[in-house]
């Protein structure tokens, strides 16, 4: 499994989508999908989400290799 972080790619919002689909293996889509469904239902989804944005570090940039 791939390391739980925001990536710089394949971005909407946050990247916290795109980090999850990484991390499982999915496509960010899916995840997406997922996670709107999801709001459907009770509960504090987009709690969740702020808090995982705001928790989960930025993918490093890659450095020049110069």
């Amino acid at each position: 499994m791939a390391a739980l972080t925001r990536p710089r790619d394949g971005r909407m919002i946050g990247g916290v989508c795109a980090a999850l689909a990484r991390r499982f293996g999915t496509s960010a889509t899916t995840m997406r999908v997922i996670f709107l469904v999801s709001c459907l239902l009770p509960g504090p989804q987009f709690l969740l989400y702020v808090a995982l944005w705001l928790l989960l570090p930025s993918e490093k940039a890659a450095k020049p290799a110069w």
